[in-house]
């Protein structure tokens, strides 16, 4: 029954919102442009020690912006790399729940401000609990290549997980986030993990993708969705910190291959070097063009929406903006629509000209 309960919340949700709820942005890249130093190997989560409040200042500013889905700042907070800073076990976990904590509180508060005015056009947020990959623990950009290595199993993915999502899900969040998961081991890993603790909370699991066709491993989706596929406990998947022009043809490709919902936040397009720990220039999205896909990938099929490293709530407000402006998004549509025909009939005439 209580699953019952926790599965509507979510549906609900995106029913409020017109039928695809807004995910918040990067949240590293907001802490840097607070002035934050977080090149470390516990990224964002080395705020949870030195910054609590600022990461409720990020929160705040995201739902601001529309963001109808508080994501924690957990992604890289693990139990041992907390141990590998000198913390105790004790303290880990007590660093795991604040990062819910935060996120309730952020929601809370902006919540109560909120409704006081009858005329805001805001969602009640869920809090959903981040949960990186095993690749992202490594900080050696692995949840990027799904290179584990043979020593690498299902029972050790498994245990690398299980106490930080016991941990996670008593703190009480409402959406459970598994991000970046690089490979079809590992996503049934957090398959099964979920099915062997009994979690009633609802989730979604994103993978992320190098080439816009397969998961890093090289492994297809279809592959590495057949174990998702079959669990009533994962209720949404898709695509997270991929560059944003590979977003339309990968919610097609899942459309094709699951019966979930679909989950979409992608980067701005710049590329990680995870072995230099820097951005490497590229070209990117602008808050402009995300707020002309966003309405394209949510036509597609996409139900959850927002944005990944370096995104910012600017780009959060344009999504929510367009997507809860169904007039606008009708037009943002016939927009993009002519633009592609338009560039078609070009790319027709300039190849007829050859």
């Amino acid at each position: 029954m209580g699953f019952q309960k926790e599965r509507t919340l979510l549906e609900d949700l995106i029913k409020k919102a017109g039928g695809c709820a807004v995910i918040d942005g990067g949240f590293a890249t907001q802490l840097e442009r607070h002035g934050a130093t977080i090149n470390d190997p516990l990224w964002s989560a080395l705020c949870l020690i030195k910054d609590p409040d600022l990461i409720k200042r990020v929160h705040l500013e995201y739902l601001e912006a529309g963001a109808d889905i508080l994501v924690t700042s957990s992604y890289q907070a693990t139990l041992p790399g907390f141990l590998s800073r000198g913390l105790s076990a004790e303290e880990g976990e007590l660093l795991l729940k604040k990062s819910v904590t935060l996120a309730v509180e952020a929601r809370n508060r902006f919540w109560d401000a909120v409704e006081r005015n009858p005329g805001h056009r805001y969602n009640r947020a869920l809090v959903a609990a981040s949960i990186g990959s095993y690749g992202a623990y490594l900080a050696d950009g692995s949840e990027y290549s799904g290179c584990y290595g043979p020593d690498v199993n299902l029972e050790k993915l498994k245990d690398f997980h299980r106490r930080r999502l016991q941990v996670l899900v008593k703190a009480g969040p409402d959406l459970l986030a598994f991000e970046t998961i690089p490979n079809k081991l590992e996503a049934q890993a957090c398959v099964e993990l979920l099915e062997e603790e009994n979690i009633n909370i609802p989730s979604w699991i994103c993978f992320s993708s190098v080439d816009g066709e397969n998961a890093p491993s090289g492994e297809s989706f279809q592959q590495c969705l057949e174990a998702i596929n079959k669990s009533d406990r994962v209720k949404a998947v898709g695509i997270n910190c991929a560059p944003p022009h590979f977003i339309e043809s990968l919610i097609c490709k899942f459309k094709e291959l699951t019966e979930k919902l679909i989950v979409v936040y992608p980067n701005s397009g710049e590329v990680w070097d995870g072995r230099a720990k820097r951005w490497l220039p590229s070209t990117c999205f602008d808050d402009d063009k995300f707020e002309l896909f966003a309405t394209r990938w949510h036509d597609l099929g996409a139900s959850l929406i927002g944005g990944c490293c370096r995104t910012t709530p600017s780009t959060i407000q344009a999504i929510s903006k367009v997507l809860k402006n169904p007039e606008q998004s009708h037009q943002q549509a016939e927009t993009y629509a002519f633009r592609s025909t338009h560039e078609n009939l070009n790319r027709g005439e300039r190849n007829h000209r050859r």
